[in-house]
C-alpha cells in the first residue's frame, strides 16, 4: 500500500470511529437534569417508615395507566393534584411492585392562585404527608417543582402512552435516573438549645433572687421531605415572635429606669417533633433554683396565620390562681385589640412519653406555663410539625405581630403592675414600636431555611446565626448542644439530582446498526478499491480453493 493510500485509510477510519462516537454521545445527553428531594427515611422504636430506597433507574410511566399495567419496571411521574390517594393507598397496602414515584408540587403561582386552589393543595399535601410520613415504601419516592420542563416532559410521555404500550427497552420514551448512593444512618445526630437573658433589676440590699418569666419558642421542623420542610408557620413563626420580643424588652431593660423587676429568659429549643426533647433536656439541665425562680413560661407555636383567634393551651386547671391571673391579663390586652384569647385544658399524663404541647415539659418539672398557639387541638404525632404545606405563602406578616403585640402588652402589664391602666407600652410611631421589616425579614429566612433536626449540625451556620442575633438583644448566650434521645433513627440522602434520558425504541436502534453497518462495509470496499484494486476485493470475498485441489 502507497503511503498516500495508508493516511487515507487512516483518515477514514478515524472519522468511522468518530461518528459512531458522536452518535453515542448524542444518545446518551440527559434531557434534563434537577434536583429532587427524597422522601424521608427513618426507623420508630425499630420499625422502618418511610422510602427505603434512593436508587432510581427506569422509564418514566404517567396516568392514567392501561388496564393490567405492569409498574414494577416503571417511574411514575404525577403532578400532585392528579395524584389519587386511594391509588397510592392501595399500592401500599397491598404491597404492590412499583420501580419508583416522582411527585411534582406546584409552585406559587402569587395572585394567580385562588383560595380555593390553596386550600385544596394544603389539604392534600397533609393527607399525602400522613400517609407517606406513617407507612414504609419499598420503592424510591421523590418529590419536585413543578414547571414548564416537567410539563414538556409529561405531554410527551403522554404521547407515548397513547399508543396503548407503555415505555420500555422495546418502544422507547424518557429514562429517569438518580445515581444515589445506598443511605446511610445519621450517626448521633445532635439537638443544639439556645438561650439568652435579660437581667431585672434588684432593689438596694434585696438578696433574693429575682423572678423569672420565660418566653420559649422551638425551631425546628419535620415533614415528608427534610429538605423542603421550612416551617414557615410552624414553627417559624413563633421563632419571629421571640426575637422580636426579645428585640422590644432590650430596649426597655437596658435604661436602668425602666428595667423591671423580673429576670426575662429566652430559649430556643430544638427536639420540638420528638416530645419536645430539647425542652426537657433543657430543663433537665437547669439548677433547680433556677427553675423554681421561674413564675411562668410562655409557648409560642403556628402563631403566623390566625386572624382573630387565639388560643392558650394549659395543663393546669384554668381555675388555679396563677392561670387565671395571666389568662385575664391577656384577655384584657385581646379585647383591647379587637381579637379573642380563648383557653383549652389538658390534663398530662406523666407515665405517656407522648408530648402535644411544648408547655407540658414545663409541668413535668412542676413549672406553670402555656402554649400561646392559633390550633384549638393538638396535634397528633409528626403532625404541624412544618411539612410540605407549611410555607412563607401560608404565613401572614400581621398575624406575627398580633402575637408579638399581645404577648409584650400583656408581659409589660405584669412586670411593671399597669394591669387595669390602659397604657400601650409598645406604642406604634414610638421608639418601642414593633418594628414590621424585622418581622418580615426574619421570616423570609425561616422560610428558605429547613431545619430538620437530625440534619443540621451542632455548628451549622443557622444556628449561629440564631445565637448571633439574640446575643444582640440578650446577655449571657449560649448553645446547649446534646444527642437527639428516643425511638429514632435517620437516614441521609434527602437530596439528589434526577437526570431525564430520552430513549430510543429498539427499531431505532436497529435502523441505526444497518445505516451504521452498510456506511462502513461500503467504506471498507472503497479503501481497498482504491489502494489494491478491484481484484483484490474480489479476491477477499472469492472462495478459497479446497486442500485437495491445491495438492492436485
Amino acid at each position: 500500500m502507497s503511503p498516500s493510500g495508508e493516511l487515507l485509510a487512516s483518515i477514514s477510519s478515524a472519522l468511522a470511529v468518530a461518528f459512531v462516537f458522536l452518535a453515542c454521545v448524542e444518545l446518551g445527553d440527559a434531557a434534563a437534569a434537577v434536583s429532587v428531594y427524597r422522601l424521608i427515611q427513618y426507623d420508630l422504636a425499630g420499625a422502618p417508615l418511610g422510602s427505603r430506597a434512593a436508587v432510581l433507574n427506569h422509564h418514566a410511566a404517567v396516568l392514567p395507566l392501561p388496564a393490567g399495567a405492569d409498574l414494577s419496571r416503571s417511574a411514575l411521574v404525577a403532578p400532585l393534584l392528579d395524584l389519587p390517594l386511594s391509588f397510592l393507598r392501595e399500592y401500599l397496602v397491598e404491597k404492590k411492585q412499583l420501580g419508583g414515584l416522582l411527585i411534582l408540587l406546584p409552585t406559587n403561582q402569587g395572585d394567580k392562585d385562588s383560595a380555593d386552589d390553596k386550600g385544596q393543595v394544603k389539604c392534600v399535601l397533609t393527607e399525602l404527608e400522613k400517609l407517606l410520613v406513617h407507612e414504609q415504601v419499598p420503592y424510591p419516592v421523590y418529590f419536585a417543582l413543578d414547571d414548564d420542563n416537567f410539563g414538556n416532559l409529561l405531554a410527551d410521555i403522554h404521547k407515548i402512552a397513547s399508543s396503548g404500550q407503555p415505555a420500555s427497552a422495546t418502544t422507547g420514551g424518557y429514562k429517569l435516573v438518580v445515581s444515589s448512593a445506598e443511605p446511610r444512618k445519621v450517626s448521633s445526630p445532635t439537638i443544639s438549645n439556645i438561650q439568652g437573658w435579660l437581667p431585672g433589676l434588684k432593689g438596694e440590699g434585696d438578696s433574693e433572687q429575682l423572678p423569672t418569666i420565660a418566653i420559649v419558642a422551638n425551631y425546628d421542623t419535620f415533614g415528608a421531605a427534610p429538605a423542603l420542610s421550612l416551617g414557615s408557620d410552624s414553627n417559624g413563626s413563633g421563632v419571629v415572635a421571640l426575637l422580636e420580643i426579645a428585640r422590644l424588652f432590650s430596649r426597655l431593660y437596658s435604661n436602668p429606669k425602666t428595667r423591671g423587676k423580673y429576670n426575662i429568659l429566652f430559649g430556643l429549643t430544638s427536639g420540638g417533633p420528638y416530645n419536645y426533647n430539647g425542652t426537657s433536656k433543657w430543663l433537665r439541665g437547669f439548677d433547680q433554683r433556677v427553675r423554681e425562680s421561674i413564675d411562668y413560661a410562655i409557648c409560642l407555636n403556628s402563631v403566623g396565620s390566625w386572624s382573630n383567634d387565639l388560643w392558650m393551651h394549659v395543663s393546669k386547671p384554668p381555675e388555679n390562681p396563677y392561670i387565671k391571673q395571666i389568662f385575664e391579663e391577656f384577655s384584657d390586652v385581646s379585647k383591647e385589640m379587637g381579637v379573642s384569647v380563648g383557653i383549652k385544658h389538658k390534663k398530662i399524663n406523666v407515665s405517656n412519653p407522648r408530648v402535644a404541647w411544648e408547655h407540658e415539659q414545663f409541668s413535668r418539672f412542676r413549672v406553670t406555663a402555656l402554649t400561646l398557639s392559633e390550633m384549638s387541638t393538638p396535634p397528633e404525632f409528626l403532625e404541624s410539625t412544618g411539612g410540605l404545606h407549611d410555607t412563607r405563602e401560608s404565613t401572614d406578616v400581621e398575624s406575627v405581630i398580633r402575637t408579638v403585640r399581645l404577648v409584650s402588652e400583656s408581659l409589660a402589664r405584669h412586670i411593671y403592675g399597669l394591669r387595669g391602666r390602659n397604657i400601650d407600652v409598645f406604642a406604634e410611631n414610638s421608639s418601642l414600636a414593633i418594628n414590621p421589616r424585622y418581622v418580615r425579614s426574619w421570616l423570609d429566612l425561616l422560610s428558605r431555611t429547613p431545619r430538620v433536626a437530625p440534619f443540621l449540625q451542632k455548628n451549622d451556620p443557622f444556628i449561629a446565626a440564631l445565637k448571633k442575633e439574640l446575643s444582640e438583644h440578650t446577655s449571657d448566650v449560649h448553645v446547649q448542644s446534646d444527642a437527639l434521645e428516643g425511638m429514632f433513627t435517620f437516614y441521609d440522602t434527602t437530596k439528589a439530582t434526577l437526570n431525564v434520558y430520552q430513549v430510543a425504541s429498539v427499531t431505532f436502534d436497529l435502523l441505526f446498526l444497518l445505516v451504521l453497518g452498510s456506511y462502513l462495509i461500503v467504506l471498507f470496499c472503497f479503501l481497498v478499491i482504491s489502494t489494491r484494486g478491484v481484484d483484490d476485493l474480489i479476491n477477499i470475498f472469492r472462495r478459497p480453493p479446497s486442500r485437495k485441489l491445491k495438492g492436485a
